[in-house]
């Protein structure tokens, strides 16, 4: 079998190319396109990828030039379909083993851990950088000895990380309903800066107006969550940064 090594290196410059220009969507659509085209049998039509790929069959023809150009073996023409060369592989992002093992434990931790949100994106991008990853490698990294189990008891507690994630990315007020170790209750108004895993724990790092001061809620305590309309100003001393660089100790 020839050697497709010029061609996924021309391949993956040509995307880089893409993504440094700001052209992600591309790079993306290029990246499914190879996906659609590899394992088939049988050619594919411009008309049936563009349906797919929710495009124009221009853009298709376009595309398809554009791979042809940066040497991916593309056989076939408009009207009739296209084909790629058996046993043409994507290069795994350029990733060695042991980064490929750190992004999809990465991966699982997300989608175990976080919001349903947040982990249906951590889904969707490990199938992309499965959909590219030779057999061999694939079947190794389903082999590495980490695994993240999913408990479904941790529903209600995903669900709070959804509310304050956004809240956080938002730099919406929130006010919540919190009981202490010793049961009681109190309610904050509180500036969300983050969220911190403690190895058994997740807290809400957050700037509590009530105290004037940076504070930890478990999430576990927190017995409701309201998101105000109103915005707290950025400021670089009442930040997760500041808090982690000089905080903790």
């Amino acid at each position: 079998m020839a050697s497709h090594g010029p061609a996924l290196l021309l391949c993956m410059a040509i995307l880089r190319r893409f993504i440094k220009e700001g052209a992600v969507h591309k790079s993306e659509r290029l990246f499914q396109l190879v996906n659609l085209l590899r394992g088939r049998r049988m050619a594919i039509t411009a008309e049936q990828l563009a349906v797919v790929l929710e495009v124009t069959t221009r853009t298709i023809y376009r595309d398809i030039q554009t791979l042809q150009l940066s040497g991916i073996p593309i056989d076939g023409e408009a009207g009739i379909g296209y084909l790629l060369a058996p046993g043409f592989q994507l290069p795994p992002l350029m990733f060695d083993f042991e980064e490929l093992q750190a992004l999809l434990l990465g991966s699982s931790i997300v989608q175990a851990w976080t919001d349903p949100e947040l982990a249906r994106a951590a889904a969707k991008a490990e199938s992309k950088i499965r959909a590219i990853l030779p057999d061999a490698l694939l079947q190794k990294a389903d082999n590495q000895p980490y695994q993240v189990p999913k408990f479904d008891k941790h529903n209600s507690e995903r669900t709070k990380h959804g509310i304050l994630r956004k809240a956080c990315d938002g730099m919406l007020k929130i006010t919540i309903n919190y009981q202490d170790v010793e049961q009681t209750a109190t309610q904050r108004t509180l500036w969300p800066l983050g969220l911190i895993f403690w190895g058994e724990r997740w807290t809400l790092l957050a700037w509590c107006e009530l105290r004037g001061d940076f504070r930890n809620f478990r999430l576990d305590r927190i017995v409701h969550i309201k998101v105000l309309e109103s915005q707290f100003d950025s400021n670089p001393e009442r930040s997760l940064k500041y808090f982690i660089d000089n905080c903790l100790h």
